[in-house]
């Protein structure tokens, strides 16, 4: 219990930033004329703050990107420094591959808990939304901006009938496993796509031989399980927080993997593609890859004499003729 006071303590700042945009946008929807009440109310209060943490937190993607790009173009030479001491059990081997691996890293300036970050410093912004609300919600106290009346108003709401503190392990009534379950159901199928994205369709095929490439595919059923134990034990208020987060991860990262893919990777050919087909459409000439396609014959020009012919009088032509 200590220990959880000291954490409340550090995370103070924090928690107030968190109530004080929650109850901005509490404000703002009960100015638009919704029941201040009501449980939708607080729901899309959560839901937009879910939106203003992930935007701010928009710049630390950008760097886990470019951190990821960097450790997938390394990946095959940390694989043959893998191959290297592979079989190799004794102390003196593992201290040189150790030595090898970090000097790797040092020199080419990546970071293997560079992915991490986002969810690192996530992590704070969650624990005191859910502090804010699981006090707000049961012990109907507010903190900052979110005063004892607006904690009370949060923790008497509910949402089709289900109410908004209670979680699926310990519901009144149907109304909240039913809610619970969907979202449980979307979290996951959500957080499975996520990681789907990334193993399938924006790694190389050099990183396809990679360790790297098999802790992925081992996050890809791991994570949505942690979904599936955790959000049993979750108020729905802090629920609809982890879904519009990973809704938007989605999104972001389905946008990331479109845009800017990984060179060499299946997204990567399906940019040029697109690219190539966009550019037949306005008419601009394509250049052909060597080894597009079997059977592809390459068409010479028609060149086309562009040179003005001068006019010629009767009398020369006929001259003309006549040689």
């Amino acid at each position: 219990m200590e220990l959880f006071n000291a954490i409340g303590n550090i995370l103070w700042p924090l928690k107030w930033v968190v109530s004080a945009i929650l109850v901005g946008f509490h404000w703002i929807f009960e100015q638009l004329g919704m029941d201040p009440g009501a449980g939708i109310t607080w729901v899309l209060s959560i839901i937009f703050l879910t939106f203003v943490v992930r935007a701010a937190l928009i710049p630390i993607f950008v760097r886990q990107i470019k951190s990821q790009r960097r450790m997938l173009e390394v990946a095959p030479q940390l694989k043959k420094i893998q191959d290297k001491y592979k079989g190799k059990k004794d102390q003196f081997s593992r201290e040189a591959m150790s030595r090898e691996t970090m000097a790797l890293y040092k020199e080419t300036g990546t970071n293997p808990l560079s992915s991490c970050l986002p969810l690192l410093i996530q992590m704070p912004i969650f624990f005191s939304l859910y502090s804010v609300l699981h006090e707000a919600q049961i012990n109907k106290t507010g903190i900052g901006l979110l005063t004892n009346d607006l904690a009370r108003s949060f923790g008497d709401a509910s949402l089709f009938g289900a109410p908004l503190h209670e979680t699926f392990t310990n519901a009144s009534g149907w109304e909240v496993r039913v809610i619970a379950g969907f979202m449980i159901i979307v979290m996951t199928v959500s957080q499975f796509i996520t990681q789907l994205q990334l193993v399938a369709k924006n790694m190389s095929p050099e990183t396809k031989e990679s360790p790297m490439y098999r802790q992925q595919r081992m996050m890809l059923y791991i994570l949505p399980l942690i979904f599936i134990i955790s959000g049993l034990s979750f108020p729905l208020g802090v629920m609809f927080y982890w879904l519009a987060s990973n809704v938007w991860t989605m999104a972001q990262q389905f946008f990331v993997i479109r845009s800017m893919p990984t060179p060499g990777s299946e997204a990567a050919l399906a940019r040029e593609a697109r690219l190539a087909k966009r550019a037949q459409r306005r008419g601009t000439p394509v250049l052909a890859e060597a080894g597009a396609g079997a059977g592809a014959v390459e068409v010479e020009p028609v060149r086309v004499n562009t040179q003005r012919q001068q006019p010629v009088g009767k009398n020369r032509a006929k001259k003309n003729g006549k040689k």
